[in-house]
């Protein structure tokens, strides 16, 4: 693990030396067996992470598009959009410029959605897909995927989940949640470099996609499962990148997910309980955003006294050393954000931690 690191961003996150060096090593054709072995290096790694027995579809994109391959790809009618915060609103909007009749739902920023609330807005809605994040970058609230997952499916619906921040480090179970398709960005959990989606689409779903003559081209995730099971991709792979995951699944197998699932845990609470000692010793106005019941335990968002601008206070961190990140769209300047995810362990997250409530004190103290 990285006891090292100093980049506590929500993404992209630290990658290891080990991992940058695999990015260095000689092109090969993409259409061969040497590619078609690393291709499937990476979904037998892949698999055990995502909890599937599925193929493991993976693509030169940012998680986005893996984002309007899923609606493209979803059944006619209308979506429903649970909105709690900045990337499930993209979710929703992605839905809209791809011509859907969307419905929103939105709960205020830091919140969640309970799988009563999606039952009940399934039925006044009669929508056939919904779409979420599982872990919201923007604010550090985790969905309950499982939960709503089940109301959904008993309601006739589709289930797609932004995972970005969530696989990898919080815990997903796509077959034994009977997740219809979800998705991830390689820079995340994953503690890889930008540049690729990952993605698993239950069989049910691909059988129904086929039948859409809307799916597009590029992220067409009919062509994504017609060319997984050979080991291949629809399209020129980024193959550097491909290296690098090949390598870093391996590593994460000899972690193994429920622990890694259990690292990301305990830097949840160590960051939890450095809020509280912020809250008890420098300012009552320190808190994490999200409630207790929901917090993701790759990202926390921590609100700030109205004298600090959250925007400052990630800039003074970096001069010190360290980067964290800024609050996102509106909780901008009244938020702070520490991604603890990825190969970081406790004691780089300590140092960094240590880091942030100096530039605090030497801020509250100037105010």
């Amino acid at each position: 693990m990285l006891d090292h690191g100093t980049f506590f961003l929500p993404g992209p996150t630290e990658v290891r030396p080990e991992i940058l060096q695999q990015m260095a090593r000689p092109m090969l054709p993409h259409r061969s067996a040497a590619f078609e072995d690393i291709y499937a290096r990476c979904d037998a790694g892949l698999r055990p992470i995502f909890r599937t027995a599925r193929p493991v579809y993976i693509a030169t994109a940012s998680a986005t598009g893996m984002m309007e391959g899923a609606i493209r790809c979803a059944p006619g009618g209308t979506v429903l959009s649970l909105v709690n915060g900045a990337f499930s609103e993209r979710f929703a909007q992605v839905a809209l410029s791809c011509g859907r009749t969307v419905v929103r739902d939105d709960v205020p920023l830091g919140s969640h959605h309970t799988p009563e609330q999606v039952a009940a807005l399934l039925q006044s809605t009669g929508a056939c897909t919904v779409t979420l994040t599982h872990s919201e970058t923007s604010t550090g609230a985790l969905n309950d995927i499982e939960g709503i997952a089940r109301v959904v499916h008993e309601n006739g619906a589709v289930i797609l989940v932004d995972s970005v921040t969530g696989l990898a480090g919080a815990r997903l179970e796509f077959d034994a949640w009977n997740l219809d398709f979800a998705f991830t960005g390689s820079q995340k959990a994953l503690a890889l470099p930008p540049g690729l989606a990952l993605g698993v689409a239950s069989k049910q779903f691909i059988h129904a996609a086929a039948g859409n003559s809307d799916r597009g081209t590029y992220f067409d995730l009919v062509e994504f499962e017609k060319y997984a099971v050979k080991n291949q991709t629809p399209s020129t792979p980024a193959i550097s990148l491909f290296y690098a995951l090949a390598e870093q699944v391996e590593f994460v197998a000899v972690e193994g997910i429920e622990a890694r699932w259990d690292r990301h845990l305990r830097m949840q609470t160590m960051t939890v309980a450095w809020v509280a000692r912020l809250h008890g010793e420098l300012h009552p106005d320190f808190s994490v955003l999200a409630p207790e019941s929901a917090r993701s335990p790759t990202v926390t968002c921590v609100t700030l006294p109205a004298a600090l601008k959250g925007s400052a206070v990630a800039a003074a961190v970096a001069a010190s050393g360290f980067v964290i990140g800024a609050g996102y769209g509106p909780l901008r300047e009244t938020t702070i954000r520490i991604g603890h995810m990825g190969d970081h362990a406790e004691a780089g997250l300590r140092r960094c931690l240590d880091t942030v409530r100096s530039c605090l004190e030497a801020m509250l103290r100037t105010t």
